[in-house]
């Protein structure tokens, strides 16, 4: 039998019949309040709702992404919300559509680790499109992300086997419905069919993963959108599954192959998932981080392009899923951001890697394609589906001399948090990309620091969505 597939009783490897999680996720969106939030979620829930902002600004300059607006104008024009980073306003979806696209068409976006997904991205998306609509405060915002975060992770942390689909999209769409209804205060009722809908339009498929495709931000664009149609429908009171994650039919049993909803039922709500948020330190997907550290650390030992014969990763199986690829001429910058041998080339050739490394230009140059296939990988036991470490980095140099390195933990994560200093220089690296007005990522810092006081939580957005000069 097919272990995705149920047997007539209902039951399946996911155990589909218990339902526990829909109804822990349920209760945390309707019963918990801001002043039930332990400060540390707090803190981490505006932290890394300042780096989606930052990263959705940069997110303009993206591939494919004027054209995806242009397409999403067609959808109609004139409304309440705001675009990142431009002048333009329309409707709360199509906001929420273009902004996820934005956070994440970059590769830049934060990411839970253990649930492999980024589960800010949609939830933030749809959640800052809401508040758009309506005069939301500062707390009642913070309030619904940290329980979007919370929703789209447990999902992805309940899952135990290798991704099948696109997990970030998959999860995200539950996370952005929960956010939205969070927002306009549903309940019980209205939160379920919000989950309902969310599963008649989750979809994410890692093709566009393997073949680097503009699909995939697309895919979290859909799952933003996706979120306020599930809660606009739930509002309605149109019908929808009341089993949607652990029924028969619900999103474990077709999305995931073997899952312990119910084990992760128990631990929701009780450390908040927010705090577990890793900042992603280069554009590039975090599954190429550990490499990337683990060579920027060989060329401050000395080790540099002109005297390397070959350079070797030893990784877990989801690196080797996610980014082990070959680089080759005509690669789009999609399909770069995801391609471990061009961003440690990249690396060590430049002792850096930035957001200029995958314009059309830096993406022609011979020299880090010739350099990208010297470095090869190997397969490393690893029995988690989800782990991103240990990583080892060997490098044959040229006089016969053997450097490595090893990662044990990924820069960013909880375990080596960047530092504020360089969280701010994220920030004000993102904003430079777009506002040559440098005062613009203070005066967002700002903004995100005081929102649990802010009466009228759209003020957020005023410092980078007001029309000035931009760059070209």
């Amino acid at each position: 039998m097919d272990c995705t597939t149920p047997d007539r009783a209902g039951a399946a490897p996911s155990e589909a019949a218990s339902g526990e999680l829909l109804d822990r996720l349920t209760q945390l969106a309707v019963e918990t309040a801001f002043g039930d939030l332990p400060p540390a979620a707090v803190r981490a829930t505006q932290t890394f709702l300042l780096d989606g902002l930052a990263v959705g600004v940069a997110g303009r300059t993206g591939p494919w992404r004027d054209e995806t607006v242009r397409m999403a104008l067609a959808w109609g024009r004139g409304g309440t919300a705001r675009i990142l980073g431009d002048a333009l306003c329309v409707p709360p979806a199509t906001a929420a559509f273009v902004n996820a696209y934005q956070m994440h068409c970059l590769e830049f976006d934060c990411v839970h680790e253990g649930a492999v997904a980024h589960v800010m991205t949609a939830v933030g998306a749809a959640a800052l499109a809401e508040c758009d609509r309506r005069t939301v405060d500062g707390q009642r915002l913070l309030l619904a992300l940290t329980i979007g975060v919370e929703v789209a992770a447990n999902l992805g942390v309940a899952a135990n086997a290798p991704l099948r689909f696109f997990r970030p999209a998959t999860v995200g769409v539950f996370g952005a419905a929960a956010a939205v209804g969070a927002l306009r205060g549903f309940d019980q009722a209205a939160t379920r069919r919000c989950f309902g809908h969310a599963l008649g339009q989750v979809a994410g498929t890692m093709q566009a993963h393997e073949e680097g495709k503009p699909t995939l931000p697309l895919q979290l664009a859909a799952a933003a959108r996706a979120g306020i149609v599930a809660a606009d429908l739930a509002q309605a009171e149109v019908p929808a599954p009341a089993d949607a994650l652990e029924g028969r039919y619900g999103y474990f049993p077709l999305f995931e192959t073997h899952s312990d909803s119910k084990g992760v039922a128990s631990q929701a709500g009780l450390s908040w998932r927010v705090t577990e948020l890793s900042h992603k330190p280069y554009p590039s997907g975090r599954a190429t981080h550990g490499g990337i550290e683990a060579v920027l650390r060989l060329r401050a030992q000395g080790v540099r392009s002109d005297n390397l014969l070959s350079m070797q990763l030893r990784a877990p199986p989801l690196i080797h899923q996610l980014v082990i690829r070959p680089a080759h001429q005509g690669m789009n910058a999609n399909y770069a951001r995801l391609c471990f041998p061009y961003v440690g080339a990249v690396a060590l050739e430049c002792g850096r890697v930035g957001i200029d490394d995958f314009s059309e230009q830096a993406l022609s140059r011979p020299e880090p394609l010739a350099l990208a296939k010297r470095f090869t990988a190997t397969v490393s036991d690893a029995s988690d589906p989800a782990a991103f470490a240990p990583q080892t980095l060997s490098a044959e140099l040229r006089d016969g001399r053997r450097a490595e390195m090893r990662i044990d933990d990924l820069l960013g994560s909880p375990s080596r948090p960047l530092t504020p200093e360089q969280q701010q220089a994220k920030v004000r690296i993102c904003l430079a990309a777009v506002f040559t007005d440098a005062a613009r990522a203070e005066r967002l810092m700002e903004a995100v620091r005081s929102l649990p006081q802010a009466g009228d939580a759209r003020e957020l957005l005023d410092p980078i969505t007001k029309p000035t000069p931009t760059r070209p």
